[in-house]
């Protein structure tokens, strides 16, 4: 079973399909818990929002909701090899996490690195689809799910293709999150937008700042928001 390591020694379990990239990385350090914050992490994968956080320094109890049971149980294998017993993976379709119980409206913050694609050529492994095609979890389904979730007050990071940017905003002020801070990214300076990054707050007013660009690469290799 690969593992990779994160920058203070946080170990990762992946396999094929259920690996990470660079985007999950930037989405992680974009809205970092406060200390003691309800955190969730859905579309977890791997787990490697939550255990990014962990690696960050957060303690307080982390949700990592995931559909496929397989990766489910690699951000278990990895919060048990970490010691991060506030990590609680939870193998569940987020469309019906949170519907009822103490879960909901208890979360200050919650991240998602959703499924990019709608429509088109999926690949023939269903995992695979599952993860990079939204037949399963849609932008509204992801905006709905944390609306439950969250406190009023809180916070949801998420990331995305810059070519949906109008229907992120649209699903998301309709589920009363409002969209607060923005940032897209570059493969390098002068290179096309391949990502951005956004903060939505459940309940705030309008107001959306846009912030500054970042770089995967720069003159000097890795830019500094992957460093």
């Amino acid at each position: 079973m690969p593992i990779e390591i994160l920058d203070h020694g946080t170990a990762v379990h992946t396999a094929p399909g259920a690996g990470f990239g660079s985007d999950a990385l930037l989405l992680a350090r974009f809205a970092p818990p406060r200390p003691g914050d309800r955190a969730l992490d859905l579309c977890s994968g791997c787990g490697i929002v939550a255990l990014c956080w962990h690696d960050m320094g957060h303690r307080g109890p982390c949700d990592a909701v995931e559909l496929d049971p397989a990766a489910s149980a690699l951000c278990a294998a990895s919060a048990a090899q970490n010691g991060a017993g506030h990590i609680r993976p939870v193998c569940a379709d987020l469309r019906d996490y949170c519907r009822a119980g103490p879960e909901q409206g208890r979360f200050d913050l919650a991240a998602c690195n959703p499924p990019y694609f709608h429509g088109g050529p999926q690949s023939p492994d269903p995992r695979r689809a599952a993860a990079r095609h939204d037949a399963a979890c849609t932008l509204g389904d992801v905006a709905a799910c944390a609306a439950r979730a969250l406190r009023f007050g809180g916070r949801l990071a998420l990331c995305q293709r810059p070519e949906r940017l109008a229907e992120v905003c649209a699903a998301l002020c309709a589920a009363g999150l409002e969209p607060k801070r923005l940032a897209f990214v570059r493969h390098a300076p002068g290179a096309p937008v391949s990502l951005f990054l956004m903060l939505a707050q459940r309940g705030a007013r309008p107001g959306l700042r846009l912030l500054d660009d970042l770089y995967i690469c720069d003159a000097g290799g890795y830019g500094p928001a992957v460093r």
